[in-house]
């Protein structure tokens, strides 16, 4: 049987953008097909509401609420929804507050057509995404922030973690699925899910894209490249 097509969803502003992205994932192949389009950051939260796609790609900067906002409130009401950011500006920003708000990947619009293809793949797949041009500056803005929180004799999060929940955020930061920590570590997928949600509540983070920013910030694993 083979896999069914990745739904998406267009959120832009400017049509000639939306229909230039529409007319890149339809040329990727069958695997994605592009369900619908929003003009501003309302309308791509309804939008989603109503055709619940698995990946909207995601404008920052739209009319009556930005991509953000539109990000935390889609991942609120469409828990099976992901989000990636897709903007011309790599702010910093944009950038801190667009991962605090649960998106699963941040992406320029200068990507090429098949990295685009891969990244909507990736976050598909349970996968995070962060273009590796613009995570440095993210990482300099966690540790600028956890710097500024430190005192004395600080305890770090991830001291409270178990050895098995440190080797599955680990695998987490090396942008691992779920089936393949499984396999890696030769644990069921539903225990790596038990370990995950345990790992969130020590980190006191939300979602994988923040776990693999700590853990690469507090140098638990290597900045991908």
């Amino acid at each position: 049987m083979g896999e069914r097509d990745i739904r998406v969803l267009i959120a832009d502003d400017h049509a000639i953008v939306r229909e230039g992205l529409r007319t890149i994932l339809e040329l990727a192949g069958d695997r994605i097909c592009v369900v619908g389009e929003a003009a501003s950051g309302r309308q791509a939260v309804a939008r989603t509401r109503e055709l619940a796609p698995d990946v909207v790609l995601m404008d920052v900067r739209m009319s009556d609420m930005d991509g953000v906002d539109a990000t935390r409130e889609i991942l609120k009401a469409n828990q099976g929804t992901r989000v990636i950011i897709l903007t011309n500006y790599d702010d910093d920003d944009y950038l801190f507050e667009s991962v605090r708000a649960g998106a699963a990947g941040y992406l320029l619009k200068d990507v090429s057509p098949d990295d685009l293809s891969d990244a909507i793949i990736t976050v598909y797949g349970g996968h995070s995404l962060i273009q590796h041009s613009v995570l440095g500056k993210l990482l300099e803005q966690f540790t600028v922030l956890s710097e500024g929180q430190q005192t004395p004799g600080h305890h770090e999060l991830y001291e409270d973690l178990t050895p098995r929940e440190m080797q599955v955020l680990q695998a987490i930061a090396q942008g691992l699925s779920n089936r393949e920590i499984a396999g890696k570590l030769v644990i069921s997928e539903k225990t790596v899910k038990t370990h995950i949600t345990s790992i969130f509540g020590k980190l006191d983070v939300k979602d994988r894209s923040q776990a693999m920013l700590y853990a690469i910030q507090k140098r638990l694993v290597e900045i991908p490249q």
